[in-house]
């Protein structure tokens, strides 16, 4: 197995996706594989608490390594070995032929989550697309019909968040709100891609270090208004839905599948900002699900979708293209 080749396209593979920019993956080359597992430390046990954005993170990483490897002429394939206690949900093995999919690394560079303004709807032949991704995993995608209501759940996970101390606290760790934090280029949630004004970042700052003595005071509500209406910024509210009683293993399999959706998303030059809050939060994750008749569980992902207004920022990587 050609390790060299693929330790040189670890770069373009560190692209994919993960919930506050933590990419938790980590490789293990062994003589016959390439081990995928993770690091508990870049995990986010207190907003993710049942583990579903980490193998969501997880799958979204084995789909694109599968897809910049087989752009490479490398011919590999995922076996699933899913093991909570070691921390490995599978390993990139040799394969007969190269991995089947219409998707470039090209793609996966180009591709970038979007807080900004979206327009225009998603248009039946791209939701067909959609539908295409998911169904064969059993999953399905659907647009929410009721954006007044959305706005409604969207304010109450917002707050319900920002009152829990221990969800501030970890997400703090993952801000990067300042050009000088030493982990700006390197992972997390900077001030560019959250798509702050230089004085927006500083107020941000300010009242997140003042958390403790202001949270009484109603800063929870404060800072959830802060944020602004993202569905005042365009763009159509897509779900992905998954089949009942997802086990974790069925959860990295999806992780593929969203990655997959993505990407079928980015080349019909659509741009994704998700909205993995009314998820997160059970009372917004049962209205959402009253409000698609779907049972609460099977809600995956929640995103917003449009056509982008200018070119996003690009997330920071630990590995980076040209000092891998």
């Amino acid at each position: 197995m050609d390790h060299d080749a693929f330790r040189a396209l670890e770069p373009w593979c560190w692209r994919a996706p993960s919930a506050h920019n933590t990419q938790p993956w980590r490789l293990r080359y062994e003589p016959d594989a390439i081990r995928i597992g993770w690091d508990p430390a870049h995990t986010l046990p207190v907003g993710d608490p049942t583990g579903r954005d980490l193998r969501l993170s997880l799958g979204a990483f084995v789909e694109t390594c599968l897809v910049v490897a087989a752009d490479a002429g490398l011919r590999l394939e995922y076996v699933a070995d899913h093991d909570e206690q070691h921390r490995w949900v599978g390993s990139l093995r040799p394969a007969p032929e190269r991995y089947p999919t219409p998707f470039r690394t090209s793609d996966v560079w180009d591709r970038r989550t979007d807080r900004g303004t979206l327009t225009g709807a998603v248009d039946p032949e791209t939701l067909t697309a959609l539908e295409a991704v998911a169904r064969p995993a059993g999953g399905a995608v659907r647009a929410v019909p009721d954006a007044g209501r959305l706005g409604t759940l969207l304010r109450t996970a917002d707050r319900r968040q920002y009152a829990d101390p221990a969800v501030v606290a970890e997400l703090r760790q993952w801000l990067r709100l300042d050009p000088t934090h030493p982990g700006y280029h390197a992972d997390g949630l900077t001030d560019r891609c959250l798509v702050l004004s230089r004085p927006a970042a500083v107020g941000l700052r300010a009242a997140l270090a003042g958390y403790p003595v202001l949270r009484p005071l109603g800063l929870p509500r404060l800072l959830a208004a802060a944020g602004g209406d993202p569905l005042a910024l365009g763009g159509t509210v897509l779900v992905l839905i998954a089949p009942d009683h997802l086990d974790p293993p069925g959860q990295v399999e999806f992780g593929r599948v969203l990655l997959r959706a993505w990407l079928t998303l980015h080349t019909a030059g659509l741009a994704a900002h998700p909205l993995s809050q009314l998820i997160d939060v059970p009372a917004t994750r049962a209205a959402l699900g009253a409000l698609l008749d779907v049972a609460p569980q099977r809600l995956l992902h929640v995103t917003r979708v449009g056509r982008p207004t200018r070119p996003a920022p690009r997330s920071a990587r630990r590995v980076a293209a040209g000092r891998a």
